[in-house]
């Protein structure tokens, strides 16, 4: 069932980011830039077209072939890791689908689109590469496992040897106590055996004695 949820996620995060590429495609290619999100006076974001032939935020410029193969061995391992390691480590499961999600969104452009990815959000606060949505899903997924790495496994070491612990066994158990309905009542004590008496010494024993 976890695999299919994954993998249903998976599948929805690259059908969005294909969807707002094509969007992209043919409605901002060729245009000028729009103002996409402005609070106030503040201008923070414009959409604007470009086709980047790098990897995430222009990196890598012009190596297809590395960012073709490298994107599939990523996958490989992502999927690899949520099946080894995402039960006991279930941070995992969020932050390597939201980097296989966004590893497989431009893929798909560097195989079908001639090694170019389709970008459209410009960051206008700083001088800042233009990027999408598939960018946006490997960052988070990457802050995402920086975070489980620091805090979660912070304690992993103690509380994996907790459950490891092995109970010892009592050399002997205790008998078990009786239950308060069968303890007895004051006046039904049995009474305690009689001592016996010791024989009476003769005279002859008791001198000898002496």
């Amino acid at each position: 069932m976890t695999a299919i949820i994954i993998s249903a996620a998976i599948l929805l995060l690259t059908g969005i980011d294909q969807w707002i590429k094509l969007w992209a495609i043919h409605n901002l290619k060729g245009q000028t830039p729009r103002t996409f999100l402005q609070i106030g006076s503040f201008d923070w974001m414009h959409l604007r077209y470009i086709e980047n032939d790098g990897a995430a935020f222009s990196m890598m410029s012009g190596s297809r072939l590395f960012l073709i193969v490298f994107p599939i061995i990523l996958l490989l391992l992502s999927g690899y890791l949520m099946l080894r390691l995402g039960r006991k480590h279930r941070w995992i499961y969020p932050a390597l689908t939201l980097i296989a999600a966004g590893g497989l969104g431009n893929l798909i452009d560097r195989i079908f689109r001639g090694g170019k990815v389709v970008d459209y959000l410009d960051f206008q606060l700083m001088n800042f590469a233009v990027f999408n949505f598939a960018d946006c899903c490997v960052t988070v997924g990457v802050i995402l496992t920086i975070i489980g790495i620091l805090f979660f496994e912070k304690e992993l070491p103690e509380a994996k040897k907790l459950k490891e612990a092995k109970r010892i066994p009592y050399a002997r158990e205790a008998a078990p106590l009786p239950e308060a309905g069968e303890l007895p009542e004051a006046g039904e004590l049995p009474d305690a055996p009689a001592a016996e008496l010791l024989p009476e010494l003769t005279e002859e024993q008791s001198d000898a004695g002496e």
